[in-house]
């Protein structure tokens, strides 16, 4: 049997013979002495064989390479002071074996040295699909042991001390608008029929909460088949949480406990309570972004009073139009950041377009508040107007001035792009901060311009803010989104849970009433039956763990994740099924390759 992991071994286990499982990290041949490097999921413990001391196991150290699986019962001895490795904390002792039994050998070439892989450039698509072998590297295994401690924390704040029970939903469901494409699933035995995968637990968990079960919580599988970045899956994970009678103060200060919980559990660090708040419209002010990295500064000005009147048409139109003029300062910019950058066919300007904007304009700050600048910006300002400029944006000698003028939502993108690139290029982003923030009061709605209707911002089952009841088009939402670091790492509402305002919500969306009462009846007749008020919240877990283990990419937290182009590496999927297959489900595919 195995007394202990290969990481576990201390100075306390000196004189005591173990018996160790594992792989072969590494192996070196120190002039007939035989060192072999011992690792499991917990650490490395360093294991010796000398033709003198340890002849039983020596001629079997000496047939062993890279990542063969091995049983090693031994001696634990302290390692001499010349040989001391304070990298590892085994790195005092060392282990003589007495007997080393081969249990597996390595009889292919290894795509990657997985021993070395950390200081190795292996290519993605190699790691994935070779995503076993990718697992054994102390980087990835670390990584998957913080997710579990990080579900073991949630779990054990929410039972533990908060009451919550956990509940599993289907993943076998009826398929809903409103979202991003579902993953569909044909019925067999119900031909014509068709299931979705979930893109959240939403509906089955308010109806818990009209079940009377309070407090519901499941780390819940979700899937949405929509376009993928570094931090986006086709199936991912989230704690999903919904609780009854709590007020959304209520509910946001058990959430802040509950990461707070997970924080010092996980990470040791102590976050400081309550977490700072913004209501959208001014995190959008202020940042142009509604999950705003607040670990530095950089905030944008709104200047459009300041050129609504102006002769620099560009800006002024802006503001006519009911656009705005924004200003991002950059103390520094004028040595940092060269014209040609901001100009067309440079980085920043690429930046700016790719936001959607036609270019930047730009001021320099020099000695004495002089405002330099090539075009029409200084030409169309009055004396009075450069100090009003200068004040507002608070800009000094040395200052760059970047400016944003059209739509809202344009301007706001993309001098939230600018104020990100720039700020970690200027090296103003601190990473050993944790900056938490809620954002707060949501609109209930976005124009969707292409199907000419309002969507709901975050879903249609969020209540809008009682006093906003009369003009649902410009209500608020009673939401909330948790923001780390810039990253929104979770989002909640309070949700409606009176029969009368969920249709009105529908109506808003263009759901006519045959349309509510086919796709959502049963969630309707159920508000009429007793719903209690309840609140939730979701947190995506893959996302949350990144942050926490400093990855820039969730597949470095999912054991197998898929690529940008939602397809397993490893196990060759999505692939094609026999025709069989197809013909049982009554479903024939229209698709035609490209000749």
């Amino acid at each position: 049997m195995r007394t202990y992991y290969c990481g576990e071994v201390r100075q306390q286990q000196i004189g005591e013979t173990l018996t160790f499982w594992g792989w072969v990290d590494r192996r070196r041949d120190h002039g007939g002495v035989i060192f072999l490097d011992l690792r499991d999921r917990t650490g490395i413990i360093q294991i010796v064989s000398d033709p003198q001391r340890t002849p039983d196991s020596y001629e079997h150290a000496e047939a062993l390479r890279n990542e063969y699986v091995v049983k090693v019962t031994g001696r634990v001895s302290q390692r001499p002071e010349e040989s001391l490795n304070p990298k590892l904390p085994t790195g005092e002792v060392e282990v003589y074996a007495e007997s080393i039994e081969l249990l597996n050998a390595v009889r292919k070439q290894l795509p990657f040295q997985v021993s070395t892989a950390d200081v190795e450039t292996v290519r993605e698509d190699l790691r994935l699909k070779y995503r076993y072998l990718d697992l054994r590297r102390d980087r990835m295994s670390k990584n998957l042991q913080l997710r579990h401690q990080v579900v073991k924390a949630m779990r054990r704040y929410l039972e533990d001390q908060q009451g919550f029970i956990e509940v599993e939903t289907p993943i076998l469901t009826r398929s809903t608008p409103e979202g991003a494409r579902d993953y569909l699933v044909p019925s067999r035995v119900n031909p014509s029929q068709w299931y979705a995968l979930p893109q959240s637990p939403q509906l089955f968990k308010q109806l818990l909460m009209v079940s009377g079960l309070d407090r519901y919580y499941q780390i819940a599988r979700c899937f949405r088949d929509e376009d993928l970045r570094a931090d986006r899956q086709p199936e991912f994970t989230q704690l999903d949480m919904e609780m009854s009678f709590l007020s959304q103060e209520e509910i946001i200060q058990l959430n802040e406990e509950l990461v707070a919980y997970i924080f010092k559990t996980v990470k040791g660090i102590d976050l400081p309570t309550p977490f700072p708040r913004l209501t959208y419209a001014q995190a959008m002010e202020r940042y142009g972004s509604d999950k705003p990295d607040t670990r530095f500064g950089l905030e944008l000005v709104n200047v459009s009073q300041l050129f609504k009147d102006s002769g620099f048409k560009v800006f002024s139109g802006a503001v006519k139009a009911g656009g705005v003029v924004k200003v991002l300062p950059i103390p520094g910019g004028n040595s940092a950041i060269s014209n040609v950058r901001i100009k067309p066919g440079g980085d920043l300007f690429k930046e700016a377009t790719d936001a959607g904007a036609k270019g930047v304009a730009y001021v320099r700050v020099k000695a004495g508040g002089e405002i330099d600048t090539i075009g029409a910006i200084k030409d169309n300002l009055s004396d009075a107007q450069k100090q009003e400029l200068l004040e507002l944006t608070a800009a000094e000698d040395g200052h760059l001035l970047l400016f944003g003028a059209g739509p809202t939502e344009v301007v706001n993108k993309t001098l939230d792009r600018l104020r990100l690139v720039i700020g970690k290029e200027l090296g103003l982003i601190d990473n050993t901060k944790n900056n938490l923030l809620w954002v707060t009061q949501f609109p209930m709605f976005e124009w969707n311009a292409d199907e000419k209707r309002l969507e709901a911002l975050h879903h249609p089952f969020t209540a809008p803010y009682p006093e906003d009841l009369h003009d649902l088009k410009t209500a608020r939402a009673q939401a909330y989104d948790l923001v780390f670091n810039g990253y929104e790492i979770g989002g909640g509402s309070l949700r409606i849970y009176q029969q009368e305002i969920q249709q009105q919500v529908f109506e808003a969306i263009g759901l006519s009433p045959e349309e509510a009462s086919n796709k959502f009846g049963f969630l309707l007749e159920a508000f009429e039956y007793g719903a209690p008020p309840h609140g939730g919240i979701a947190y995506g877990l893959d996302r949350l763990v990144m942050l926490l283990a400093g990855e820039e990419s969730i597949r470095d937290v999912i054991a197998f994740p898929k690529t940008q182009q939602a397809s397993c590496l490893l196990t060759d999927a999505p692939a094609a099924v026999d025709a069989k297959q197809l013909k049982e489900l009554h479903v024939a595919s229209t698709y035609k390759p490209k000749t």
